[in-house]
């Protein structure tokens, strides 16, 4: 795709637009933010019964683009949710041209963005598959993943935005860093159980008299039980990665995201009994979606912090006993692999 940024009109653009370092983070911080927007709007449609507000997809009605009058609330709720992947697509819009016309020309971001872009753009398809299959809960629940996969891509160009593309260069031993991505995908089956508790739940997303939207036929006090469980060795496992990382003397960085998302899942699990024993209200169902999301991206965050990436290799003789031949000045990386 950027080889579409390369042809008139957007080589002008990129001759005359100069956009400066700060302007980029500021764009992949747009992208960010509306992408945690979008899961939080996403919910609020689930949570106020309107996820078939609109009847069908792309259009709203088979008639008309936009909600009737007929269709009251739920429509207006529905339809304003899809107009909001408009503002998102602009906001990642404007981080791909940003990453394209600055000097030098950022890639690695250039590539970030449209893997963005590609994900908004199925992840519509998906919201419309789940619409025409009456709010099928499995659907929904892989709706839901795509986003947090968004959220992933997203932050990622954030954190990137703040970093020169040269190589990676590890800043603790690699068990450590293992350690950080074993927590990384426990937080993710975190959040993957979390949907399976919704799809099995008290909001289908419909009104409750309508009796034809599908639920998951698994027991909801099981699941909600192993997305506990889960819970628990989440913070077990953040309160492990807190204490290595004070005993190896990691990143001051590092350590201060290990502390954040201690909080953010102490918050999280607090919130998710109350909502438990207090039969799931809906307004605390979507602070609870809010802070899955801010989970998501505090665990993310950590790996990152363990590595540092320079404007191009670093000097010979600077690179730490900890690191390994693959984060070496001399062993070239393709863009994939600087992209993470």
């Amino acid at each position: 795709m950027d080889a579409v940024l390369k042809t008139t009109p957007f080589s002008l653009l990129a001759e005359r637009w100069k956009p400066s370092a700060e302007t980029v983070r500021r764009a992949a911080f747009a992208a960010l933010v509306m992408s945690v927007v979008i899961v939080v709007t996403g919910g609020a449609v689930r949570l106020t019964a309107s996820g078939l507000g609109c009847t069908t997809w792309p259009r709203c009605t088979d008639e008309s683009l936009t909600p009737t009058p007929e269709m009251g609330l739920h429509g207006i709720i529905e339809f304003a949710n899809r107009m909001l992947t408009y503002v998102l697509s602009a906001a990642v819009g404007w981080a791909i041209l940003a990453a394209r016309c600055h000097r030098p020309w950022r890639h690695g971001l250039s590539k970030l963005g449209w893997a963005q872009f590609w994900l908004v753009m199925s992840n519509a398809v998906l919201g419309g598959i789940t619409v025409l299959t009456g709010l099928n809960p499995y659907t929904v629940a892989l709706h839901l993943i795509a986003a947090m996969a968004l959220v992933w891509v997203a932050l990622l160009m954030w954190e990137r935005s703040k970093e020169g593309d040269g190589p990676a260069r590890l800043l603790v031993a690699e068990p450590i860093k293992r350690l950080a991505y074993v927590l990384v995908g426990v937080i993710g089956l975190l959040v993957a159980a979390g949907t399976l508790v919704t799809g099995a739940g008290h909001h289908p997303g419909t009104p409750k008299d309508n009796k034809f939207v599908p639920r998951i036929p698994i027991d909801y006090d099981r699941l909600a039980q192993v997305h506990a469980d889960l819970a628990f060795v989440s913070l077990g496992l953040a309160v492990a990665v807190l204490f290595v990382f004070a005993a190896v003397k990691a990143p001051p960085a590092a350590r201060a995201r290990a502390r954040e998302l201690l909080v953010v899942l102490l918050l999280q699990g607090v919130l998710g009994f109350v909502q438990y024993f207090t039969d799931v209200p809906e307004l605390l169902v979507g602070i609870h979606m809010l802070g899955a999301t801010l989970t998501w991206i505090a665990a993310l965050r950590i790996p990152l912090a363990l590595r540092v990436r320079g404007d191009g290799a670093a000097p010979a003789g600077t690179l730490p006993a900890s690191a390994t031949t693959e984060d070496a000045p001399q062993a070239p990386q393709t863009p994939q692999a600087a992209a993470v």
